[in-house]
């Protein structure tokens, strides 16, 4: 017991030597930094962000499409339950997509089975959103929502580029990365084996972004009372995003 306690200890030592920049962060901005038990990983609260109370984790994958450790991010925003919209890694949405279709595809019917994650099932449920504002972007990840037009509403723009930017280095081809908006919260999960500060900070700039996004989609959505299946009358598409040439 005394062996394990002093390993317990020493473990703790060595992350917090590790991880002090990132703690340093985070207490300048109001939030709260833990270590996880036994060291696997830590935890920042920002309960006083502006945007909404922010809780970031790194630690063992919570998925079996991601090996080893991740980041995970929920941003609680508020938004209506409904909204539902993704952006996922192009390799790791044409290896999931496969999945899915390999594990509940029979014959002529095709079953999703509720215990499958949802980003996976939103990518047979959902519409694709296939005009981008950065093609570079629309080369690296896919788009899905209720609809092209809202899925198009919250990419268009800053999303767009922010993701554009975040392929050069936070996201190189073949690394996991989910975000997603459902239960009125921002999601988000990046296969990273090494916390650093230049990646969390990287991932709450993304996240920042796509949530601001994702709040104007919610108000000009709730203004028109749209909620959701006429969702893509307020977006039509002969006015959706233009590709770069």
């Amino acid at each position: 017991m005394v062996i394990k306690q002093v390993k317990h200890w020493i473990k703790h030592r060595a992350n917090a030597s590790a991880w002090k920049a990132m703690q340093e962060w985070a207490e300048a901005r109001g939030a709260r930094f833990e270590q996880m038990e036994e060291g696997e990983g830590f935890e920042i609260e920002e309960p006083g962000n502006a945007v909404g109370r922010l809780l970031i984790e790194w630690g063992p994958a919570q998925r079996s499409y991601v090996e080893g450790a991740e980041l995970r991010l929920r941003w609680e925003l508020g938004l209506n339950a409904d909204l539902q919209m993704m952006v996922m890694e192009r390799e790791l949405c044409d290896r999931l997509e496969s999945s899915v279709f390999e594990a509940y595809t029979d014959t002529l019917q095709t079953r999703i089975d509720t215990d499958t994650p949802e980003e996976m099932r939103w990518l047979v449920m959902f519409a694709k959103l296939d005009q981008w504002k950065s093609k570079l972007a629309r080369s690296r990840f896919t788009a899905c929502a209720m609809s092209k037009e809202v899925a198009g509403a919250w990419i268009e723009g800053p999303l767009s580029e922010a993701l554009a930017l975040a392929s050069q280095d936070l996201v190189p081809a073949g690394r996991p990365l989910v975000m997603l908006t459902q239960r009125g919260n921002l999601y988000l999960r990046l296969a990273l084996s090494e916390p650093s500060l230049e990646a969390l900070q990287g991932v709450v700039k993304l996240a920042e972004i796509a949530a601001k996004q994702a709040k104007q989609v919610h108000q000009v959505l709730g203004e028109a009372g749209v909620w959701p299946a006429s969702a893509a009358a307020i977006w039509p598409a002969s006015s959706q995003m233009q590709e770069e040439p």
